[in-house]
């Protein structure tokens, strides 16, 4: 006796989440800090402006590079939804990727992979992608789907169609003259007669 045994279930790995925080000093200067450790900043500076700027365009470029994940948990369970104290949900639906920023505050940047029942609960939230469903393991590709190209039909002299023939193989018919444009001529032939 053969039993079947279900597909193996997609093993669920921990949601990411990037930050990307300006930090001011006393003097009037800033810095910018990035959650992942590999990535480059720039040094301490008065130019707040330009520091804004590369925050968001750091955060953007997080959010750009990411591949988001169809098996990844909410990043925003993991916390205990403190995003969103006031309205409780059960994560569930797609993965998506967005990319939080309050501009009233204007120095985070966040970008996580959550749930889409978590995403609209989300204040200061901008969907970046959202995951494609994974392909079961046992499911096999469609075949392909070929076209017949339709026969050729021999032509028909003389211009005539025949009721089998397509719309492409009837002669274009030729434009209808006016009556009065036929009537003219032989009145004014009419008249010459006489």
């Amino acid at each position: 006796m053969t039993i079947a045994h279900p597909a193996t279930p997609i093993e669920r790995v921990p949601g990411r989440a990037w930050t990307v925080r300006l930090t001011g000093y006393a003097d009037r200067s800033a810095t910018v800090a990035c959650s992942n450790t590999a990535c480059t900043m720039p040094g301490r500076s008065k130019d707040l402006a330009a520091l804004r700027r590369f925050a968001a365009q750091h955060a953007a470029a997080h959010a750009k590079a990411a591949t988001v994940r169809a098996n990844a948990r909410c990043h925003c369970s993991s916390t205990g939804c403190e995003a969103h104290p006031d309205t409780r949900t059960q994560c569930a639906g797609a993965v998506t990727l967005i990319l939080r920023h309050d501009p009233t505050v204007g120095r985070v940047w966040n970008v996580e992979e959550v749930c889409a029942a978590c995403a609209p609960l989300l204040a200061h939230t901008t969907v970046v992608a959202r995951a494609t469903r994974p392909q079961r393991a046992n499911a096999q590709p469609p075949a392909p789907v070929s076209v017949p190209s339709p026969a050729a039909r021999p032509g028909i002299p003389g211009g005539f169609s025949s009721p089998a023939a397509g719309p492409e193989d009837r002669p274009a018919t030729p434009a209808r003259r006016s009556r009065r444009a036929a009537q003219r001529p032989q009145r004014r032939s009419a008249g010459r007669q006489r």
